[in-house]
């Protein structure tokens, strides 16, 4: 039996249909039931309806470990896929709760339950920081706790940390560290604010890279990972490094508007966060443009994927089809 968390979020969702497919008994952990009837979505638009009654579903919630005892019973493999995504200060506590002490209770139970193989879905955003006048990020590249993060890239950070303890007590793990996932069915989240921002005529774009990938990719990383012998090893998996304008363009193109224009530096980013500051006090609305994210935009580095590239002789999907995918919503 395979226990799936955050089974009714992008990554969680795509994964259940390639692990009915490959025959496997998957429970699902959800919290809301008006959750799965996204997942449902996604199942029909693929073709694979008719998996998606194999599917057991199990309510529970990361942080509350008597529902995960319930969801653990006979349980083998978990792909541990459930996170909070937030880039408001505000929820630094929930983030750290949601993130850190969520996973920890994941790794205590595979432990406790003596799961096989534990798969945790973490982010680039946990992997280290290039040194001075290195641009390339890889999986060993090192973490300085001096450098400006984010609360979210903290947690994730975190939630790793949790993980390798897991593995120092004896239990199998692989970690994959995607960039910003591309796929069907959520497209108020992730990428798709992306995708909405430039459907809404926003002109700006700043000269950064960021690192994309298919949704398909992640999944089929993580259940050759989890299928193979390998243990205590992470996986940066980005499909490409794209210059903020590049991708812009690109999503322009395939919704036949026009492309962003303005040139935002440094100097404009800089009073953009700060006003987001001050509107998010005003208001009371969530953050969505922070220091660290803001400091993000304008980071050049790029993210190396020859590791699980030569692991697993993996090769990428072209990315232009998600483009042209989010042109049709």
């Amino acid at each position: 039996m395979i226990l799936v968390t955050g089974a009714t979020g992008l990554v969680g969702s795509h994964l259940l249909i390639t692990l009915l497919q490959e025959n496997n008994a998957v429970k699902a952990l959800y919290r809301d039931k008006k959750s799965i009837d996204q997942v449902r979505h996604v199942f029909q638009y693929k073709n694979h309806l008719s998996l998606f009654d194999k599917i057991i579903w199990t309510k529970g919630d990361i942080t509350d470990i008597p529902s995960l005892t319930i969801a653990f019973q006979n349980v083998s493999k978990v792909y541990h896929c459930a996170a909070l995504i937030s880039f408001d200060p505000k929820d630094e506590e929930l983030l750290r709760k949601t993130n850190i002490e969520g996973t920890a209770n994941i790794v205590n139970c595979c432990i406790d339950f003596n799961v096989d193989k534990l798969c945790y879905v973490s982010s680039i955003a946990a992997l280290g920081d290039a040194k001075e006048n290195e641009t390339t990020v890889t999986e060993e590249t090192e973490w300085n706790p001096e450098k400006l993060h984010g609360d979210y890239a903290i947690s994730k950070f975190g939630a790793e940390m949790e993980v390798w303890r897991g593995f120092q007590e004896g239990l199998n793990v692989v970690i994959v560290n995607p960039g910003v996932i591309f796929g069907y069915g959520f497209p108020e989240k992730g990428s798709g604010v992306i995708v909405n921002s430039v459907k809404k005529g926003n002109p700006f774009y700043t000269n950064g890279l960021i690192g994309i990938i298919a949704v398909e990719d992640v999944v089929n990383c993580m259940t050759s990972l989890m299928n193979s012998s390998i243990s205590g090893e992470r996986y940066t998996l980005v499909s490409e490094n794209l210059s903020y304008l590049d991708l812009f363009k690109r999503i322009a193109d395939n919704l036949n508007i026009k492309h962003p224009y303005l040139h935002a530096n440094r100097t404009l980013t800089s009073f953009a966060w700060r006003a987001d500051w001050f509107l998010a006090k005003i208001t009371g609305k969530k953050r969505a443009f922070t220091k660290a994210t803001a400091k993000a935009s304008h980071s050049k580095i790029f993210y190396n994927n020859e590791k699980i590239q030569t692991t697993l002789d993996f090769t990428f999907t072209d990315m232009e089809k998600y483009f042209t995918l989010y042109a049709s919503f």
